[in-house]
Parts: C-alpha cells; sequence; structure tokens
C-alpha cells in the first residue's frame, strides 16, 4: 500500500487533485466507506487506463508508472482479513497460536464455528465441550463445565469479542460482523455451529440454536472497546434472561440422552451443575451489562 500511495501521490497531477486527495484521505471504516472507496478506486482505474490509451506524446516517459499503479491500485481498498476455524482449533490444539495472534493488537478478525464436539488426538477430553454431554473421550459425559473462550479473550481489554447464533438473533449477528469488520484491532466472534454429532435432524438446527439461546445456555453479546474510549460500558448482552428450562434444550440432542439411558443418576447429577454453570454465567453476564458507565 505504500508504494501504491507513493504512486499516486506522484501521478496527482495527471489524474487530478481531488480524485487523488479523496482516495488518500477517505475513512476507511465502516462497511459504507469501503464501498465508497471501491468505487473511487474504480475510477481511478479508469482513469489510468485512458491515460494509458491517450497517444499523448507527454505521457509516453510515465506509462510505465500508470501501469505500475493500475495493477496495484486494488491495495488502496482496506481488505478484512479472517482466520475461521473450529472449536478444536480455536478451544485445544490451536489456541496458543489463537491466543497469540489476538493478543498481537493487529487489525485480523477471528470467526470460531463452535460445534462442541471435537475431541484432540492423544484421548484429550476437549474444552469445548459442554458439561453434561457425551462425546468422544467423555463417554461418561463431560464431568467439567466448557472453557469459556469470549470470556477470556474479555480479559485483555482491547479485543472485540462476540457470541452470536443466527438461528435465535440473525440481526445480532450481522451486526457483530460489521462492527468486528470496523474495528481498528483484532476481533473474536464465536458462533454456535449445530453438528450431525449432536444427535438431531439438521433441519431442526436454526431451532435448536433459538432453544440454545432461550435457555440461557448461549447467551449472546458484544464486547466492543471503542464503546469504553465513549464513556460507555463496552459490554453488551443481547439475549433476554432464560425462559426455557435447560433440559428443554440438551434433552432434544442425543449427545445428553444417551447419558440418560446409560448412567441416570450421572445424567440427574450433571443436569443440576450444568443448571448452575448457566444460572451463574447468566448472572455474571448480567453484572457486566449493568456495569457503571467508564469514567
Amino acid at each position: 500500500i505504500d508504494a501504491a500511495t507513493h504512486l499516486l501521490r506522484e501521478l496527482r497531477a495527471l489524474i487530478g487533485e481531488e480524485m487523488t486527495d479523496g482516495i488518500l484521505y477517505a475513512d476507511q471504516i465502516t462497511e459504507a466507506d469501503v464501498i465508497a472507496q471501491r468505487a473511487r478506486v474504480g475510477a481511478l482505474k479508469e482513469r489510468l487506463q485512458a491515460l494509458l490509451a491517450s497517444s499523448e506524446d507527454g505521457l509516453a516517459p510515465l506509462k510505465a508508472t500508470l501501469q505500475n499503479l493500475l495493477s496495484m491500485a486494488d491495495v488502496l481498498v482496506k481488505k478484512n482479513i479472517w482466520i475461521v476455524g473450529g472449536d478444536g482449533w480455536a478451544y485445544d490444539i490451536g489456541f496458543g497460536g489463537l491466543d497469540h495472534v489476538l493478543a498481537s493488537g493487529r487489525n485480523v478478525n477471528v470467526l470460531v464455528l463452535d460445534t462442541e464436539v471435537y475431541s484432540n488426538t492423544g484421548g484429550q477430553m476437549s474444552k469445548a465441550t459442554p458439561r453434561g454431554a457425551v462425546a468422544k473421550f467423555a463417554a461418561a459425559g463431560k464431568p467439567m463445565p466448557k472453557k469459556d473462550l469470549g470470556m477470556l479473550a474479555m480479559t485483555y481489554g482491547n479485543i472485540y469479542v462476540a457470541r452470536v447464533a443466527f438461528g435465535a438473533n440473525d440481526r445480532q449477528t450481522v451486526q457483530a460482523f460489521l462492527e468486528a469488520e470496523a474495528y481498528d484491532g483484532p476481533a473474536l466472534i464465536v458462533a454456535y455451529s449445530h453438528c450431525i454429532a449432536h444427535g438431531y435432524d439438521m433441519k431442526y438446527g436454526l431451532e435448536q440454536q433459538d432453544a440454545a439461546v432461550k435457555s440461557g445456555y448461549w447467551p449472546l453479546y458484544r464486547f466492543n472497546p471503542d464503546l469504553a474510549l465513549e464513556g460507555k460500558n463496552p459490554f453488551q448482552l443481547d439475549s433476554r434472561a432464560p425462559n426455557l428450562q435447560l433440559e428443554k434444550y440438551i434433552y432434544r440432542e442425543g449427545r445428553y440422552r444417551m447419558l440418560t439411558q446409560s448412567s441416570p443418576e450421572a445424567a440427574e447429577r450433571l443436569l443440576k451443575l450444568a443448571k448452575a454453570d448457566v444460572a451463574a454465567r447468566w448472572e455474571a453476564h448480567a453484572q457486566m451489562a449493568k456495569g457503571k458507565e467508564s469514567k
């Protein structure tokens, strides 16, 4: 981009001051800003092509420079970089790398498609598997609560973090993606992703996402550090208080039901613990959402 900017400044008189300054000093924060910049760069490319096609004698020595700028003009439009991975990579075997990228402060966006059923090679129990679910290497039901990737990322304070489930709230999902792209720094979106290994007909996947949110198991939120700079609470809780019993959500899925058949006592014990997890998580999120505005 530095080379393109240098050439653009060098050719400013030929291209036109208004077009040059419009490109060089354009805000590229929101999606609308980027669309506008893309249009300006499109006009620049048309201008460069016209100059290259011109037979004016004075342009001959500049043809190589014009061609160079034309070849790299697209870099003048902001690019949004997304890293997409699953829960096994994000929670377990790749967590060290993910943490390193998020802590770098670079303007990189990460999308984690969380299916909750990954199991590491080597026989380790996945940290993405929720308490009480049956999965590979958790045949007796996961005894420990799930790792909270979003809360861990929020501790840095300068990372945009969102938890989404488009089956429950598609508007909030889109808003999170737009905010993540607009945020000048690392961003992490953890997305509920239904999976055939959950043990139900996938045509009900979006309904199950909605049930996960209504039960309080998967609260929706957005954490935007930019709001703190405005004296506002950076944490926004986007889902309502739980209004669906947890068992009404989890026992729609085979990964939970099979434990009630193989070990009813363990299933009952883990359900109580899972309910306590949901209540504690909701209370923590609700308190964060009520937090005093930054001074």
